[in-house]
């Protein structure tokens, strides 16, 4: 019995291309050809080729399928590193249906930063946008920290700041400084590394320090910045102010 390539393809269930793709890196050897140009394949072929798909089902690598075929196995140490590969991809699509679930359940955008889809809806574009640049500069336990405080977010005040135009009056940005300084002294209270988030970077102080500036300044409008240089340096006046009188700011 004799097949075309065509033939082959399909009784071993892969394409045309696949096969020739293993003929250029000489896992599966040429046929014959008949009288008019066209390639004969046999039982030899078939198996063979069959063995390679298994092993790709398997996991094993292209390359190392072409080692197996000159010594006749795959070494186990080959298999015990497609097996760990396997094992993290399976961990990676578990999350990411873990992640899903969590999306359709709380109606969030399915690009919202992981761990915020509960709070995705009700933040600004912006801060969406910075929490992703967040995720490439500090480590899980200061995410969570910041998760926390996305969720405890309920002052309007965050609203006034989401809506400020960039136009905004002087009276309207300390109007709204003012309002924002006490949410930012609390967080600083409640998460002191904020202060010296040294110990929780993933990236140099220099490259997270400018990352950090270069993100604020093209996500945020003019007035908004300002705002937000206001309200931290009387959040840090008010904690100042508080430590002197030996008070302390309570957590809500």
């Amino acid at each position: 019995m004799a097949w075309s390539t065509r033939e082959l393809a399909d009784l071993a269930g892969t394409t045309v291309n696949t096969i020739r793709h293993y003929h250029r890196l000489g896992l599966l050897e040429e046929p014959d050809r008949r009288y008019n140009g066209y390639k004969q394949y046999g039982v030899p072929h078939l198996v063979c080729l069959l063995r390679i798909r298994r092993l790709v089902e398997l996991g094993v690598p292209l390359s190392e399928i072409g080692v197996a075929r000159t010594n006749g196995d795959v070494p186990p140490e080959v298999l015990r590193q497609v097996d760990a590969q396997l094992a993290s991809e399976i961990e990676r699509l578990n999350k990411a249906r873990s992640d899903i679930a969590v999306i359709l359940r709380d109606g969030a955008p399915a690009d919202a930063p992981a761990g915020f889809e509960s709070v995705a809806p009700r933040l600004s574009e912006a801060d969406t946008s910075l929490i992703h640049v967040y995720t490439r500069l500090y480590d899980d336990d200061a995410m969570k920290d910041l998760q926390r405080m996305a969720e405890n977010d309920n002052d309007p005040v965050s609203a006034e700041m989401d809506a400020l135009p960039p136009d905004a009056d002087e009276a309207t940005r300390q109007g709204v400084a003012e309002r924002l300084a006490p949410v930012i002294a609390q967080n600083l209270t409640d998460y002191p590394w904020l202060n010296d988030p040294g110990a929780h970077l993933i990236k140099s102080e220099n490259v997270t320090m400018q990352t950090f500036i270069d993100s604020v300044v093209a996500l945020y409008n003019p007035a908004q910045i300002d705002v937000l240089t206001r309200a931290s340096l009387l959040a840090h006046q008010q904690l100042r102010s508080a430590s002197e009188a030996g008070d302390d700011i309570k957590p809500e």
